[in-house]
Formats: structure tokens, sequence, C-alpha cells
């Protein structure tokens, strides 16, 4: 795939067939066990998994401070794709300042799955700001609690 400006790519090679990481990214009692690097929790998990729909993420610090994850699905392939995006807050309402696009996609390799996130910034600061908040060790850790939970379902 071509280099994006702004974008920042996870990828991992994960031992469990692509349809149970898609459930976990789809059902939110098993998303809410891997989303947030620990440990950090997510109390809230809300998903109205459709294009256009909703989901309204928390994520929680261990001192109690709560971090919103707006979004709104742009593209969703069963088994293989999920776009979602924090530029809208829902029924397609603009956020004020939105922040990314995911990209998130999961290639068959044996009965082993490429799990590939790519997180596309709206600008270079955006981007930066990502890496300084710890995009690579904090989605590789929470890559990794997916993995773990894809394994025992």
């Amino acid at each position: 795939m071509t280099e994006i400006a702004n974008e920042l790519v996870l990828t991992r090679l994960i031992d469990a067939p692509r349809d149970k990481l898609f459930r976990c990214w789809t059902e939110p009692s098993l998303l809410k066990q891997w989303f947030a690097p620990l440990p950090y929790t997510v109390p809230v998990a809300e998903i109205d998994f459709r294009v256009g729909g909703a989901s309204r993420i928390v994520m929680r610090s261990p001192d109690g401070q709560e971090i919103p994850c707006p979004g709104t699905y742009l593209e969703i392939v069963p088994n293989e794709r999920i776009v979602v995006t924090d530029a809208y807050t829902g029924d397609w309402v603009p956020n004020a300042k939105p922040f990314m696009t995911a990209i998130v996609t999961f290639a068959d390799e044996g009965g082993k799955t490429r799990y590939t996130a790519r997180a596309r910034h709206w600008s270079k600061e955006d981007c930066e700001t990502h890496v300084q908040m710890g995009f690579h060790r904090g989605w590789g850790q929470c890559a990794d609690q997916l993995a773990a939970l894809a394994a025992t379902i």
C-alpha cells in the first residue's frame, strides 16, 4: 500500500481467525476487554454497528480521567474491514475537532490473521500528537490484548 501523509500503522500476525477478531471489534462486551491499554479500562462501549452508525466508547485512566472516543462507521466489510472516523459524532453531526480516521483490516493467512490498524490524521500536528501520546506502544498493547482475547472466544 502507498504511504499516506499523516498516517500511523500497526500490523500484527495474530494466531486467530479473522471472524474472532472482527467479533472483538463489534461486540461491546468483548470490545470493553481489549480496547484500552491496561491499566486503562473501557466502562462505556455503545455501538450502532452499521454504516453511518455511531460508536460511543469511553476509556478511563487509572486516576479516573475519562477519555471519550466518539466515532461514526464509514465502511464495514464483515470479517475484512472496518473504517471509523471521529469527524462525526453520530447522525452525520460534525465533530468540533476531528482527529483521525481508523482503518482496520483483517486478512486471512492460513487460519491466522494479518491485523492492520491505520490511523489517518487530519494534520501533521495531529499525527505528531498521536505519536507523543504513545500510538505505537498503546495500540501495540491493545493488539496484544485483542490477540489474547480472540484466543479465548
